[in-house]
């Protein structure tokens, strides 16, 4: 639950975490139900984790999971969009876009507070990793970085491995965005987990925490929960192991520490206050923004840059 404060720059933000099942109906069902407790809790802006309407279809390159894409508009936003316009809310939804015949998208539908769509993001940076297989999915996003003004706060929103980038991060900061929405489908291979499951999980939270001091904003993380299998058209697992989803969610202060961490394995709905004066005093008392050095900064848009040549 949201706590009282005496801030006028005060804004309850909501994430979920939940675990999904192959039906998208029951799934979209039950992420409406989460967000709508959010919203009965006081959240102005909510986010859902990437992709709640399936399983993550991405651990197998099957041309059956194509049918999991809407469009948008389409079901979700026409449901979500009657939540945001009842309780004044913004909601960022995460959703397998199919944009036309051939032409598919990992979006976010940013929903105002009229239920109708202020716009959508695409994902930028795709994966293509052991059961993370989502190049045969997903057209990169061509929407570019950006950032919205919502009745409540300026937010930008970014997607799953787009959260590793700190150009991604910095070039939707620099648009003033307050809220850096994550929305994320992130596990561990179980074979691995004993080994590397840990300071992967830390690499995870880090990165993203650093995005909050690097440019004075908030980040917010919705992941997903469950060990979810992928079967093929006959049945059978695409992987012995699946995924193991790790969950905790969680929210980053602009002085990157954590003001809300869930659990591993549970369903959640998180609604706290976050406290937008903190944005504008990060970014004056660390100046890192002010003291960027532009002129310096070209070798950024080349893929690698040999000094000895």
């Amino acid at each position: 639950m949201a706590k009282k404060t005496t801030s006028d720059r005060i804004v309850p933000v909501g994430i979920t975490q939940m675990s999904c099942v192959e039906e998208p109906a029951i799934n979209r069902k039950k992420q409406a139900a989460l967000i709508e407790r959010a919203a009965k809790q006081g959240a102005k802006i909510i986010c859902t984790q990437e992709l709640f309407t399936s399983l993550y279809f991405c651990q197998s390159e099957d041309h059956r999971f194509f049918k999991l894409a809407e469009t948008i508009p389409g079901p979700s936003t026409d449901l979500f969009g009657k939540i945001a316009k009842k309780y004044k809310c913004v909601i960022v939804a995460s959703l397998f876009e199919k944009r036309a015949a051939g032409l598919y998208h990992n979006t976010c539908a940013i929903i105002g507070t009229d239920g109708n769509i202020m716009g959508i993001y695409r994902k930028m940076h795709i994966p293509d990793d052991p059961l993370f297989y989502e190049k045969f999915y997903f057209t990169p996003g061509d929407t570019g970085f950006r950032a919205w003004d919502t009745p409540y706060a300026k937010i930008g929103v970014l997607i799953c491995w787009d959260q590793w980038y700190p150009e991604a991060a910095r070039l939707t900061a620099l648009q003033g965005a307050e809220i850096l929405f994550y929305p994320t489908a992130i596990g561990w291979h179980p074979s691995e987990k004993a080994e590397y499951g840990k300071p992967q999980h830390e690499s995870w939270e880090l990165i993203q925490r650093s995005h909050a001091v690097a440019n004075g904003c908030y980040t917010c993380s919705p992941n997903r929960i469950g060990h979810e299998f992928v079967t093929n058209a006959a049945g059978k697992k695409v992987s012995e192991d699946g995924l193991e989803f790790w969950g905790q969610s969680f929210i980053a202060e602009p002085n990157g520490q954590v003001l809300y961490r869930a659990s591993t394995d549970k369903e959640e709905v998180i609604v706290r206050d976050l406290d937008l004066e903190k944005v504008e005093f990060a970014r004056t008392h660390w100046p890192f923004l002010r003291d960027r050095r532009i002129d310096a900064y070209g070798g950024l848009v080349k893929r690698f840059n040999d000094k000895t040549a």
